[in-house]
């Protein structure tokens, strides 16, 4: 048996007879075992009986007992009761800082192992709390720490994947070509510091809200030409807007093209930034007051019905793809079913049976069929229909419809409108 935890040192244990009064054997007192489990005197033995004899209570008071030599914590780390197990890692997460330095070899590799075994516990509430504690440690194995980064369970990987130093950039890399789920690269994206390679996998899996904690990330490094992509596709993502406006490493030129599509009041945060030159501040201030301007004419076509101020908007030759764009970024969407059924010459219904597909493919071939842009279609697909990111379908080189004009014409048929 071993006699020395990874905390107990040289202490003396408990007096045998010390022991049986606090257990208090023969009045049977249900408080006494537990007691005795908690006491740092205990004593080996003692403590080796009660986390095998123990109650659950009891065992969990021995795992979280850091006079518990490291034997008996191996013993518990494969407890049949999941508190026990919770309580241990607790334990031996806040044992590992400088355990090498002050422990003997066999204790040190006693430690080891039930730390890898809490690690495969089949209780996602003990990998878990593990996780949670060691986050930050640099003094725990890397293959443990590789093993909870790649859990099925994002409760146990997001920590990990966010605050761990002993994942190297080449880690995160193939941790995102794995193609893991928006929390994993969320968590990624949210690391400090972070470099360029990581940054540009991360733009790279197009991945909305693992961009968006990019951005808001200040300690992330962003290469000019990752920033220039991200600014062109933040147009049709609208929740990437702000956290870019506020990015401090932004070149004038791309100050002045996300001035060019965003709202007033994000365009006013650019303008009241301190590091402008005169004439890209001249520049947004344009913007901002055409903005506002544009603002003051939506405000008055908000009180007529959809119908009316299509048939306005027609009347005046502003009917167009970017009076439908405004329409679908500002989320009306009885503006645009009102709009999409004149450009189209189809009646409302079918418009509002092609927006309710669940499909982008349907509307991609209605804007068509109104010889409208595809930008039009993005925009509808984004703010309309508020399809997921894997449900988007982009521009084909930047401005082309991404399906075939057959395609399209089959889509149009399945709704009963000629071609």
């Amino acid at each position: 048996m071993d006699q020395k935890s990874p905390s107990a040192g040289n202490r003396p244990g408990l007096n045998p007879r010390d022991a049986l009064d606090i257990l208090d054997i023969r009045t049977s007192h249900p408080q006494g075992a537990t007691e005795l489990a908690s006491r740092s005197d205990a004593g080996a033995d003692v403590l080796q009986y009660l986390a095998v004899n123990g109650a659950p209570a009891t065992r969990a008071a021995v795992a979280a007992n850091i006079s518990t030599p490291a034997a008996t914590n191996r013993l518990l780390a494969n407890d049949d009761n999941e508190d026990v197990r919770a309580e241990l890692a607790v334990k031996i997460a806040r044992l590992m800082p400088g355990l090498s330095e002050r422990e003997s070899s066999h204790v040190f590799a006693l430690t080891i192992e039930t730390l890898e075994t809490l690690a495969r516990d089949a209780a996602v509430r003990v990998r878990a709390i593990l996780t949670d504690e060691i986050k930050a440690l640099d003094c725990v194995p890397r293959d443990v720490v590789m093993a909870l980064a790649r859990d099925l369970d994002t409760i146990v990987s997001t920590p990990i994947l966010q605050y761990s130093p002993l994942l190297s950039d080449a880690d995160l890399v193939e941790i995102i070509a794995c193609g893991q789920v928006q929390e994993t690269l969320a968590a990624i994206a949210s690391r400090k510091p972070l470099n360029e390679d990581v940054s540009d996998r991360l733009v790279q899996s197009l991945d909305v809200p693992a961009v968006a904690a990019l951005l808001v990330n200040r300690d992330a490094k962003i290469r000019k030409e990752t920033m220039e992509r991200i600014v062109e596709q933040a147009e049709e993502i609208n929740t990437w807007q702000a956290p870019l406006a506020l990015r401090a490493d932004l070149s004038a030129r791309a100050i002045r093209r996300i001035g060019g599509f965003v709202g007033a009041s994000i365009l006013e945060r650019l303008a009241a930034r301190n590091d402008l030159s005169d004439a890209t501040r001249v520049h947004l201030n344009r913007e901002l007051r055409a903005r506002l301007a544009q603002s003051a004419v939506n405000d008055q076509e908000q009180h007529l019905s959809p119908a009316d101020a299509v048939a306005a908007a027609r009347k005046e030759g502003q009917l167009d793809g970017l009076f439908v764009e405004q329409a679908a970024q500002a989320g009306q969407r009885e503006l645009v079913v009102a709009a999409l059924s004149v450009l189209a010459n189809v009646t409302d219904q079918t418009v509002k049976k092609m927006l309710s597909a669940g499909s982008a493919k349907p509307i991609i071939a209605l804007v068509w069929h109104a010889h409208l842009s595809m930008r039009v279609a993005f925009k509808i697909q984004t703010f309309i229909m508020k399809l997921p990111a894997r449900g988007i379908m982009p521009a084909r080189g930047r401005i082309g419809f991404p399906i075939s004009k057959d395609e399209m014409r089959w889509h149009l048929n399945y709704f009963n409108i000629a071609v």
